[in-house]
């Protein structure tokens, strides 16, 4: 025997229905942020392999889990509202302006170019860390930006709450990597 759906439960089609539209902030968002927190996860795994300094690896694991969870819910409510998880325009057209990518791999501002990467990958101990913290406040302004624009122009709730929420983190951490540069006899 088939279980009957609840009363309560949307039918399979009312949360595409209901989706945010295409060009909408919300879905523009969670396309780009999704992009940009890859990059961010795939430089705390770089660094957190080339230092054993114990407060950047601590700070790497963080980003790693928090970001790669936050991709994961933006790339889910993307399929729920049945759009793709790239868009064919340019990076954070939803803003209203669209942006060149600078080149050499960095799509969207505050992302790192593939020689940056490299240089990173190549790095090891005070100066992985450095240049580890360097790239990520760039990565963490840019994102913080793009953050609050989708926190003031979403439509969901969803959004609105999770670009708020990155706000506030990403500052704090770029206070804390500022800190830490100073440690390292660094600046941002």
């Amino acid at each position: 025997m088939l279980a009957r759906p609840s009363a309560s439960a949307p039918a399979p089609d009312a949360e595409a229905a209901s989706a945010p539209a295409e060009s909408s902030a919300d879905v523009g968002f969670a396309r780009d942020m999704a992009v940009h927190h890859q990059q961010a996860v795939e430089m705390a795994f770089i660094v957190r392999d080339r230092t054993t300094g114990a407060a950047v690896r601590r700070l790497a694991f963080d980003i790693i889990n928090t970001q790669a969870n936050q991709r994961g819910m933006m790339l889910g409510w993307l399929e729920m509202w049945g759009r793709a998880k790239s868009s064919p325009g340019p990076p954070m057209e939803w803003m209203g302006h669209t942006v060149t990518p600078r080149g050499d791999g960095a799509l969207m501002p505050g992302m790192a170019t593939r020689t940056e990467l490299d240089a990173l990958r190549g790095a090891k101990g005070r100066d992985a860390e450095v240049r580890f913290l360097r790239l990520m406040t760039a990565h963490h302004r840019a994102g913080a930006d793009m953050a609050q624009a989708a926190a003031a122009a979403a439509g969901t709730d969803e959004i609105r709450n999770l670009a708020s929420g990155m706000v506030a983190a990403q500052r704090s951490e770029v206070a804390l990597m500022a800190d830490m540069l100073r440690e390292r006899g660094a600046t941002g």
